[in-house]
């Protein structure tokens, strides 16, 4: 059971003062069976009053508001946690779930509503046909059929580290041959979807100590994969990148429907186009 420490600072500097619009913060752990949160700051620079909230999905939201003109940001929250996520998890799936294809009760398919639905435009039915590569037969074992997918992914996109914002949609990702993290979790949750499966997208950090897993830059990163629900075992986690299933590896921040409302810090200033000079984003996940 590691004890971990995450350091994660983000810092905007700007040309001339500006002022800064309320920044929307995703930056406290979700706390899990696997997961024991045992402390956690938040640091700001300029000084700002902090309001907290839970949003749709129960991820902690911090809203930072300031008073105060500023040519500097700083936004440094730090972690610590206990991991208690076995290496080899044995999932209990409902014996109504273990092949596939399989229905989900009334309750939960009203509950997972627009987590079950794509979110990309797919008219041509392309990514339904790339997906039905990986269903061998109908019916055909749930736990399996997913890990197949999660794994083809890997097998057939090359991975790719992009600093840039955005993410690529599937088709995208299908198309150019590459991706990085973000993008290989979105291409997971949105093929499945196309099966049926209910599935979040999650963003978080990757816990590497060995240095061997891919999506980790250095002595830490942030990180994306997929959480699929499936009867009796809940929401399972799926990490493409790294062909893992479980959460041993993974600390998870936000939960959401699309990757776009997962960002760890959003926000905006009052000033001129070019008044941004930089920002930079330093993570560090390490023993304690």
């Amino acid at each position: 059971m590691p004890t971990i420490t995450i350091a994660h600072t983000t810092t905007y500097r700007y040309r001339a003062a500006v002022v800064l619009g309320p920044h929307r913060l995703m930056l406290r752990p979700r706390e899990t069976r696997d997961l024991a949160l045992t402390a956690f700051d938040l640091e700001i620079t300029p000084k700002a009053r902090i309001d907290w909230s839970h949003d749709v999905a129960g991820n902690a939201i911090a809203i930072a508001n300031f008073d105060v003109t500023t040519d500097g940001l700083s936004i440094r929250s730090h972690t610590t946690a206990v991991l208690t996520a076995p290496d080899w998890p044995v999932f209990p799936i409902a014996a109504s779930a273990t092949s596939y294809p399989f229905l989900y009760s009334t309750e939960d398919w009203t509950d997972l509503g627009a987590l079950s639905a794509p979110q990309y435009q797919d008219h041509e039915g392309r990514l339904s046909n790339w997906v039905e590569q990986f269903v061998m037969r109908r019916p055909t074992d749930t736990l399996s059929l997913l890990k197949d997918i999660s794994n083809g992914i890997t097998a057939q996109i090359a991975y790719e580290i992009r600093e840039s914002e955005g993410t690529q949609g599937p088709l995208e990702t299908i198309d150019r041959g590459y991706g990085s993290c973000r993008d290989f979790a979105v291409l997971f949750a949105e093929a499945i979807r196309t099966l049926g499966f209910g599935a979040r997208l999650v963003s978080g950090y990757l816990y590497d100590p060995s240095d061997d897993r891919r999506g980790s830059a250095g002595s830490g990163s942030t990180h994306a994969w997929v959480e699929v629900f499936v009867p009796g075992a809940g929401w399972i986690p799926f990490d493409p990148t790294n062909r893992s299933v479980g959460s041993a590896n993974l600390i998870p921040v936000a939960v959401a429907r699309n990757i776009s409302q997962v960002a760890p810090v959003t926000g905006s200033f009052q000033g001129e186009g070019n008044d941004l000079l930089s920002m930079e984003v330093v993570v560090r996940v390490e023993d304690q």
